[in-house]
């Protein structure tokens, strides 16, 4: 079996790399959406983020990955109190997935041979403290959609039916990919990522070529060419993990929560949301590039991919989003 593609060798894609970076340094800014062409790497650039995360300590047996015993839920009952490292979790949600696969269901097997009510655990169980991939997001079905919606506001998912009263913890960031022809998001989903970002083909012939010769060395060098980036993928592991410990000691001036703001204001992204992933996410940037204190660069930097999605449509303004984006970061922070 093939390891996934190391995240260090996908070439080019700088935003969608340093927004899922974010995310690993910051779990809670909030996921990541990323639009685009077939054939722009989106899933391979998710399947390459989990081997490259670093591992969690969770309670052995347990099947919503906690972290202590405490915090293990009693329908479970896990009886061990010994913790071990597992892979940070990545899971798929399929398309066609039942809302009982998604969230967890009575144990059919269970109650027809032991005659016991038991619950088997569903998808979000085993996201919960990783990531949750939803590829063509924009297909989802809208009770799946509604479903996750309510999830993803509180932290917990909660199963009210067949004679079950079940509840357990469902925290995940949320990455979802997507080709924009195929439809768009419902509006009450995409606020909810914190970071958008839109991919495209690369028009370099020298960059289309790097690419060629990386995954022609993946299919039939597998061994080699993992070996050649094993210790780019291993740096970036530390990084983020540095950048993790760092975070909690950076400091935020007054005025870089101003021009937050201003910003914000300025676009007229709805609510506060937007202020608090954009904060978050210029914060987790700067730990990543082991600055001290927060700064306008940092700010402008991830802009454009945590306030693109929020903006209301202008009929009038022929220009995207992220370019309105950029036109108002330019006149609020400098160029």
């Amino acid at each position: 079996m093939k390891l996934p593609f190391p995240f260090s060798a996908i070439v080019g894609q700088t935003e969608m790399k340093r927004a899922m970076i974010l995310t690993a340094i910051d779990p809670t800014i909030g996921g990541v959406l990323v639009f685009g062409d077939r054939g722009t790497g989106k899933s391979t650039a998710v399947r390459a983020l989990a081997a490259l995360l670093p591992p969690i300590k969770a309670v052995r047996n347990c099947p919503v990955n906690s972290e202590t015993h405490a915090d293990c839920p009693d329908w479970a009952g896990v009886k061990t109190k010994t913790t071990h490292s597992i892979a940070t979790p990545v899971v798929d949600l399929p398309l066609g997935a039942s809302e009982d696969r998604v969230t967890g269901a009575l144990d059919i097997e269970k109650a027809l041979t032991q005659g016991k009510k038991s619950f088997q655990p569903g998808l979000l169980a085993q996201a919960n403290r990783g990531y949750l991939y939803i590829d063509e997001v924009n297909l989802l079905e809208d009770h799946i959609v509604d479903l996750l919606l309510d999830v993803a506001q509180s932290g917990e998912n909660v199963i009210e039916r067949e004679g079950l009263s079940i509840r357990h913890a469902a925290r995940f960031v949320l990455v979802g990919s997507g080709n924009p022809e195929e439809g768009e998001l419902r509006p009450q989903l995409l606020d909810r990522f914190g970071l958008s970002v839109d991919v495209t083909s690369p028009t370099e012939i020298s960059e289309r070529v790097d690419v060629i010769k990386r995954r022609d060395a993946y299919e039939n060098d597998h061994a080699a060419f993992m070996l050649r980036w094993q210790a780019e993928d291993a740096a970036l592991r530390d990084q983020i993990l540095k950048a993790r410990k760092a975070l909690k000691r950076l400091k935020t001036p007054e005025k870089s929560l101003h021009d937050v703001a201003e910003l914000c204001v300025r676009l007229g992204s709805d609510g506060l949301r937007g202020e608090l992933t954009l904060l978050k996410a210029a914060r987790a940037y700067a730990a990543f590039r082991n600055d001290t204190a927060l700064a306008r660069s940092h700010i402008r930097d991830v802009a454009a991919m945590a306030l693109r999605h929020r903006l209301r449509r202008d009929p009038l303004d022929e220009a995207g989003t992220g370019t309105r984006v950029t036109r108002i970061v330019e006149d609020v922070l400098g160029a």
